[in-house]
Order: C-alpha cells, then structure tokens, then sequence
C-alpha cells in the first residue's frame, strides 16, 4: 500500500538563491498550450487517465479559444494606484461582474466544450450552462470567483471555471508586475484568489526560490520558504509526499492551521505545472489528508476534494 513518508523539511540551496522579482505576471499564449501538453503526458498510464485528457482538451480549449478575442480593457491607472496605495489587488474578484469581455469568452468557449469527448452527466452539465440566462451565468461566476460553488452543481462549474482562468489571466498580463504589492498570506497580489500551489522554480536569478501560483489569473508571486501559504506561520512546517516518488511533488503542511498546500520543485522537472500536477498527484491529497490535515489550496478541476 502506498504510504506517505515521514514529515521532513526541504533543504534549501542557500549558494543559489539571488533576489527574485516579487511577481509575475502570466503569458496566456502559452500558459493553456504547455497545460495542455503536461496534462496529456500526466494521463499516459495514470489512474486518472480518463480525466486528464478531459482536461487536456478543455485546457486545450482555453488555448484555442483566445484567437479571435478582442483586445481586453485592462484596469485604468487610477484603480491600479489606489490599490497598491492600499495594498489591494488591482483585479477584483469578488466584485466582478460579468462584462462584454467576460461575456464574449464564455460564448466562445462552450463550442468548442461541444467537442470533447466527455461522459453523459459531463455533457449534461454543460448543457445547462449553454442553457443558462444571464443571472444564471453570473451567479455562477460569482460562485466560482468567491470559491463558493454548490456541491450539487460541481460539473458544471468546471467549464464556468475555465472561461474565468482564460478571462482573469488575459486581464492579469496586462498589468505591471512591478508595480504588484503583497497583499496578504495566501492571496494573490493581482486577483486577491488563492495559490494552486507553490513552486520553487529554476529561472536565471531566481533558481531555488519559491512562488505561489493563482488558481486564477495564474500570477505568481514570490513567497519564502518553510512558510506557510495559508496562515503565514513558520512553525511546524513539514514536507510530506509519496514513498518512492519523483520527489518533485510534495505536500507542505502546517500544524498552526493545520493546512497544506502542495509544493512543486520545478527546478528539478521544469515540465511541472501547478494545476495539471496538483490534480495528477490526488492520491497524495487522499493520504495526507489521513493525518487529519485540510487541503487550502483552490483548484477548480478538484471541486469537491
């Protein structure tokens, strides 16, 4: 049986580390393709193969569906100043409402949703998504922008879900990365949503350091090590993963808040990403999760675990 092995903490290559820039901002043009690739590698062989290549071809879809998109308008000076004068994000989540933008994303995108293959109660919730109103479209954007969806209506909220990562992360590269200030523990600085994950990445001038990634816009921003993400505590950080694993992917728990959100060493296998792994590595979810600690991470391909 596979078990999980013994906490233990990361060791940190102090000789490396140069001084990273606090955020950056995603490249939608590639973002949804590389996903996409990762999620097809992840399937070959996997228990979860069915899955992941739904995923691939939604990710797929999140891809194809930018080009023809118009130009999305990008918050004004005057926002962006006043919530770095605050410490806020920039791109408010919580008060957003469905634009013109937003509107021509999710009409572009349940088409080419049509055209995966799927499962009949797949289908079915995609079906009342095309079927909803308006109201009915932006409540569930309300409900997949505050992490609040309905435990009865999961499907569906997946294909809401992507139209939002494809709209979000359009909106969060155009933004200055430098000009991005910390705006909480566990909170995006250009969205305010939570991390996916966390990454300790191998770039020029930042190898060895550590980013959160939005579930959301997909931003990341530079967060220290043997910290947690969720509550900011330094103490009783451990790292958990898979016996006889890659090591690449562990689990990084607190005993504050009893929360854990999975760290991936992506200096080690570049091909990592946070969202396809995250949902590639659920059995370390299922088994950590034993030991009495709750997932704080945000993936809205994991709804329900």
């Amino acid at each position: 049986m596979t078990q999980v092995g013994a906490p233990k903490h990361d060791p940190i290559p102090i000789g490396e580390i140069a001084k990273p820039p606090f955020a950056r901002t995603p490249d939608p043009a590639t973002l949804f393709a590389r996903r996409t690739e990762r999620f097809r590698t992840l399937a070959e062989g996997h228990d979860l193969r069915p899955y992941l290549q739904f995923l691939a071809s939604l990710s797929d879809a999140q891809h194809r569906v930018q080009h023809g998109l118009p130009a999305i308008e990008p918050p004004t000076a005057e926002t962006c100043a006043r919530a770095r004068e605050f410490a806020m994000p920039p791109l408010d989540r919580v008060r957003f409402t469905p634009d013109t933008d937003f509107d021509a994303t999710f009409e572009r995108l349940l088409p080419l949703a049509d055209c995966i293959d799927m499962p009949p109660f797949a289908r079915r919730a995609l079906d009342r998504v095309h079927a909803a109103d308006s109201a009915g479209r932006a409540q569930m954007t309300k409900s997949v922008l505050t992490d609040a969806v309905p435990a009865e209506a999961l499907a569906e909220h997946v294909f809401v879900a992507a139209i939002a990562q494809v709209h979000f992360a359009r909106l969060a590269a155009q933004l200055d990365a430098g000009r991005l200030v910390p705006v909480g523990d566990g909170a995006c600085p250009a969205c305010g949503g939570p991390p996916v994950a966390s990454l300790v990445v191998g770039w020029h001038g930042a190898h060895g350091t550590r980013f959160c990634q939005c579930t959301l816009c997909a931003t990341l921003w530079n967060y220290v090590r043997i910290k947690c993400t969720l509550c900011g505590s330094t103490k009783g950080i451990s790292y958990q993963e898979i016996e006889a694993g890659p090591g690449a992917v562990k689990a990084e728990t607190c005993d504050t808040c009893r929360g854990y959100v999975k760290i991936l060493h992506q200096h080690v296998d570049p091909s990592l990403d946070a969202v396809a792994d995250d949902v590639a590595s659920l059995a370390l979810d299922l088994l950590v999760r034993e030991n009495g600690y709750r997932r704080g991470a945000v993936n809205p391909f994991l709804l329900g675990y």
